[in-house]
């Protein structure tokens, strides 16, 4: 029936054409009465002539292909699949700037939007490419010679490396964690009190002689995070101590949960220490509430130069 009812209607296609042909050349023809305006009304003579024209027809199997006229292409609606980069090579630059930083240079076209691992001196940040499969950021040196690694998921990675001459100048701690929990180093410089100046921290307002850096990108679930304090040890001309603490805000997501972190010191005598910790968070009856750790990093003894 299906090849009957394409040649049926391929038959009505041509004898209306031929009609219309004829129309154009001879004018249309008086209408009958009552006939509606604009509707061609076939006589039943005509109907039947129509209908003894179909009488040859034999009811056969056919493929799509054989209904298709042969000047006709068929039309791919396949999507094609989007292109590759010919060069997938992933290429890292690590270059030394002011502040015993290193400013680190990812390029991997085949690793777009993407979560990327910086691994550097024991110190694991969480980053992700951009959508060209780029990476720029700013990393705190925790040794002379400093050695990157760059990991993605499927293991795909590279090596970069710089030398921080000014290293020396700087005492530096650092304290990272895994997870969607927020940390935030408070360093009291001097004496300062909270909302003076001395009081430095990961705030744009903040006013002190050193520098909270944070580090990790968040919303990638357990991501590494890292936050860094960093005081120019080596060109103050201030003596006296400089208080760490750490706050941690309880949420409804981290409330009662444990949270394993790691404190790393790189100070005067440029010996990397690292200590590793635990910390459970209190129950979800203090969700909204500010825990405030003073024993987590040592306090800064600094002496004038």
């Amino acid at each position: 029936m299906f090849v009957v009812r394409n040649y049926v209607t391929m038959c009505g296609t041509v004898a209306c054409a031929l009609g219309i042909g004829y129309l154009m050349q001879n004018g249309s023809p008086a209408q009958p009465a009552g006939a509606q305006q604009g509707v061609d009304v076939a006589s039943a003579s005509e109907q039947s002539s129509v209908l003894s024209g179909l009488d040859g027809i034999v009811q056969t199997s056919a493929t799509v292909s054989d209904a298709i006229p042969g000047n006709a292409t068929p039309v791919s609606r396949a999507v094609p699949a989007p292109s590759r980069p010919s060069d997938c090579s992933i290429s890292a630059r690590a270059v030394a700037v002011p502040g015993a930083m290193a400013r680190l240079s990812l390029k991997a076209p085949c690793h777009k939007n993407e979560r990327v691992e910086v691994h550097h001196s024991g110190l694991t940040v969480s980053q992700k490419t951009n959508e060209s499969g780029a990476l720029d950021m700013t990393i705190p040196a925790l040794s002379e010679y400093a050695i990157f690694l760059i990991s993605f998921e499927n293991e795909a990675g590279t090596v970069a490396t710089t030398h921080v001459t000014d290293i020396a100048e700087y005492d530096r701690v650092a304290l990272q964690w895994q997870g969607d929990t927020e940390l935030q180093i408070h360093a009291l410089e001097f004496g300062a009190s909270y909302g003076s100046s001395g009081h430095v921290w990961d705030d744009a307002s903040a006013k002190g002689a050193g520098e909270v850096l944070r580090l990790g990108q968040a919303g990638l679930g357990d991501t590494k995070n890292v936050q860094v304090y960093s005081f120019p040890a080596g060109t103050t001309d201030r003596s006296g101590t400089i208080d760490l603490t750490v706050e941690a805000e309880v949420t409804e997501a981290n409330c009662g949960h444990t949270l394993n972190v790691q404190a790393l010191e790189l100070l005067s005598d440029r010996r990397l220490r690292s200590r590793d910790m635990s910390l459970t968070l209190p129950d979800c009856s203090q969700a909204g509430e500010f825990l405030v750790l003073n024993n987590l990093l040592s306090d800064l003894t600094i002496a004038a130069k």
